[in-house]
């Protein structure tokens, strides 16, 4: 897989974009600065105990997920800084238009299973792809995976089948186990893949949860996992600048009576040019 250095290659972009279509994935460095990954670390487990106290264990293991930290913004507005990114940008212009949405943004706590427990159930650790509509080659979606720690084969880093986007049919369970390869980066990298790529989550059998940051992007007339500015609310979102402000789905929203259909252009909820 294609591994670059936005910091010391040029044409990181355009190699990447390159690597996207034709394997489905690449490897960008130096994308997050240090004192950032270590406070995203302290932040992450505070959303983590958060959204426990809120939902409850029973309710958490019932839907299958491994250390999954759905809708942190609601929980902790920090973590807006990672949409705003000026290389996640360059690379969401460059893919899925300057007009995409932001589709999910989840943080990842992996923590240590070994082999014998038995948790190969879980969603992230079987074989999936996050778009799972065959469009003929059109890029539709795009994921950006921020490692906070250091990704491994050890502490089940990302498993890629290259090649396997932009395919109508699951290839076979036998072949995406034999020419799966686990994604090796160090913290501050991020891989970004096409959302129809067969990939799932290593197994971690180190011995410290590994972290990340999972930001799915879709082109706007596609619907968001969760509605963000519904979510969030019109006060949070208001304050964040017009780019982050588009991404939560701010330009794109649904009128609800012909009060909001009939507003001048500049105070319309979906506004014109989305894509």
């Amino acid at each position: 897989m294609l591994n670059v250095n936005c910091r010391r290659d040029p044409a990181w972009l355009e190699k990447g974009v390159a690597a996207l279509e034709y394997e489905g994935a690449f490897v960008v460095e130096d994308v997050v600065e240090p004192a950032v990954l270590a406070e995203a670390r302290e932040r992450m487990y505070a959303v983590q105990a958060s959204i426990r106290a809120d939902i409850g264990e029973e309710r958490l293991a019932r839907a299958g997920e491994l250390g999954v930290l759905r809708l942190m913004l609601a929980y902790d507005e920090w973590f807006v800084r990672f949409l705003e990114l000026p290389e996640l940008l360059a690379i969401v212009d460059a893919t899925v238009s300057p007009t995409a949405v932001l589709h999910l943004q989840n943080g990842f706590v992996l923590p240590p299973t070994p082999p014998a427990n038995g948790t190969a159930a879980v969603f992230q650790q079987r074989y999936h792809r996050y778009f799972p509509r065959h469009m003929n080659g059109y890029l539709a979606s795009i994921n950006t995976l921020i490692a906070i720690d250091e990704f491994t084969a050890e502490n089940g880093g990302t498993l890629v089948v290259p090649a396997t986007h932009q395919r109508a049919e699951q290839p076979p369970e036998r072949y995406l186990e034999a020419m799966a390869q686990p994604v090796a980066c160090p913290p501050g990298a991020v891989i970004v893949f096409d959302s129809t790529l067969w990939h799932a989550a290593g197994r971690n059998t180190s011995t410290r949860d590994r972290l990340g940051i999972n930001q799915q992007f879709t082109r706007s007339f596609l619907k968001q996992q969760i509605d963000y500015v519904r979510a969030l609310g019109d006060e949070v979102v208001e304050r964040q600048a017009p780019r982050t402000q588009q991404l939560l789905g701010w330009y794109t929203r649904v009128v609800t009576s012909l009060d909001e259909f009939y507003r001048p252009t500049e105070a319309r909820l979906y506004r014109s040019g989305q894509g």
